[in-house]
């Protein structure tokens, strides 16, 4: 009788140990579902292969192509065609302050934009004059693009503007720093109006270092760069706005 006991007993606890092991089991995998887990199913969920089948957060910027089009500037001239209507017809001429003349509609501000963009405007400036207006808009005579490099560099001057370029980069068409240059202090100056000159200042050496080049501002046509000296930086005291008379004063020439 005891013997027969035993065997029960031991029946007993294997069944239950089967059991505590199945629930521990069902626990984990439970645990390893993600729809069993908000937290763990969010943090799946923000993540998502990349073309290339990296894993990339869906936080990370997407990085947008730069528009590549041609963006008008001062002395620019257009021809502006009306296909169906010739005597709209003229040829205009960006002026100084960005504006063309139109001999039927109010003077427009085309500085900036691409072709594309001005054709779409003056459709809908002219559709108050004629019906559904048919335009082209062709590009004669351009400035070629330039900017400028004073200052630290190798080869200071004028350099011809070649599609999208970066200040990191235009500081290498310049031949790079000079020995005595401060890397930590690059000064990106734009003519904003006729009485006005931005300034920027960036830290070349830190963005190169960091290899973080988000800071790398992108030039537009007539920008001037300027590299100070190491000892005269310390010194300088630059606003963010200059106004243009005391710019020339200081720095010279530009556009």
């Amino acid at each position: 009788m005891s013997s027969r006991l035993l065997r029960i007993s031991i029946l007993v606890l294997l069944a239950f140990a089967g059991a505590a092991y199945a629930a521990g089991q069902d626990k984990t995998a439970k645990m390893d579902d993600p729809a069993a887990s908000p937290a763990k199913a969010e943090s799946m969920a923000s993540v998502s292969p990349d073309i290339s089948g990296k894993q990339q957060h869906a936080d990370a910027p997407v990085l947008k192509q730069r528009d590549p089009r041609y963006k008008l500037t001062r002395n620019d001239v257009l021809v502006i065609d009306f296909p169906f209507t010739p005597e709209y017809n003229e040829t205009v001429t960006v002026q100084p302050d960005g504006f063309i003349n139109l001999k039927q509609l109010p003077d427009m501000h085309v500085e900036g934009m691409a072709t594309p963009e001005v054709t779409d405007a003056l459709k809908v400036a002219y559709s108050k004059l004629l019906h559904e207006p048919v335009i082209t808009v062709v590009l004669q005579t351009f400035l070629n693009p330039y900017f400028i490099a004073q200052g630290e560099v190798k080869n200071p001057g004028k350099f011809q503007l070649y599609g999208d370029t970066s200040v990191v980069q235009a500081i290498g068409i310049a031949g790079g720093f000079t020995s005595s240059a401060k890397h930590s202090e690059v000064y990106l100056f734009r003519r904003v109006s006729d009485q006005w000159v931005s300034s920027q200042k960036l830290d070349i050496k830190q963005m190169l270092k960091s290899g973080n080049l988000a800071e790398d501002l992108h030039l537009q046509p007539g920008d001037m760069l300027w590299v100070p000296k190491s000892g005269v930086a310390k010194l300088l005291s630059i606003q963010p706005l200059i106004p243009w008379n005391q710019f020339r004063v200081n720095f010279g020439p530009f556009q």
